[in-house]
């Protein structure tokens, strides 16, 4: 039987052409997704002749990207309901860490809510598009919906005003439990372009374009944010939040990053992935 080549498809390869992966490299992913050489062919083959449907964009970084308003040097950022501190920012990689973020009571309140549904942590499967338990990452965690309860929602709008970025291209929160000993190594948060199950992730909001960790129980010892490409720690001080962004689904991004192990105590951190379009 014969394998069509969808719109799907075409997109992927013209997004993996624009990312600057070869043909036989994007061949290669095709035959390890289960694709026949005939169709494989006929798909490379429409797009190296130019496929009406087809724009193959050059490999320029995006310009239109989520963050906050730094012109000026600003020590403060109003975003909406409150009003957030800078304390430190990096331009490579895109860094910014807010402090004052989060209340003391929206912390507990989000810890409480999530502490009945907590399961051990998954991670996306860019092979296959969907989840898998994953050895680097020892949390329990769920996900809240986008605009679940009062605290969620009113999260969600601050981050939109502070990141500039709309609520319905977010996903949802993300609360994380790690307790003495849990970690999740270093890893980037894009999704693969290379992997064969990339192509279904994206079509629930494209890419992912940046990160929000937001930090609500500090541990006693331990738990940093890493960013091993460039020597960068972050305490998980409680209330405060690091902010990061990729301009393109690349190690050249240098967004490789982990939670150091929890020595002692336990950290509760809550992760907010934005994506390029809306997120459904």
């Amino acid at each position: 039987m014969s394998q069509a080549i969808s719109p799907e498809l075409r997109e992927w390869l013209v997004s993996q052409l624009a990312a600057g992966h070869s043909v036989p490299a994007l061949r290669a992913s095709m035959r390890a997704a289960g694709w026949q050489d005939a169709a494989t062919d006929l798909a490379l083959a429409q797009l190296e002749a130019g496929f009406p449907h087809l724009e193959v964009a050059s490999k320029t970084p995006r310009t239109d990207m989520p963050g906050p308003n730094l012109e000026g040097a600003p020590l403060y950022i109003e975003a909406g309901d409150r009003r957030v501190q800078v304390l430190h920012t990096m331009r490579h990689p895109r860094v910014v860490v807010f402090g004052n973020l989060l209340s003391p009571e929206e912390c507990e309140g989000l810890i409480a809510a999530a502490r009945v549904r907590l399961a051990r942590s998954l991670t996306v499967e860019t092979r296959t598009g969907g989840e898998v338990l994953n050895v680097d990452r020892t949390s329990d965690g769920m996900f809240f919906e986008r605009g679940e309860n009062d605290i969620v929602a009113r999260l969600e709008q601050r981050i939109a005003v502070l990141l500039r970025w709309p609520v319905e291209f977010g996903e949802g929160l993300q609360i994380l439990r790690y307790a003495p000993g849990a970690q999740y190594r270093p890893h980037y948060d894009y999704f693969d372009p290379g992997e064969p199950g990339t192509p279904t992730i994206l079509k629930r909001g494209g890419q992912r374009v940046a990160t929000l960790v937001m930090y609500l129980q500090e541990p006693e010892q331990g738990g940093a944010t890493t960013f091993p490409d460039v020597g960068l720690e972050v305490t998980p001080m409680r209330g405060t939040g690091v902010f990061f962004s990729y301009d393109e689904p690349e190690p050249a991004t240098r967004t490789l990053h982990g939670g150091a192990p929890v020595l002692a105590g336990e950290k509760w951190v809550a992760t907010k992935w934005l994506r390029e379009r809306e997120f459904k």
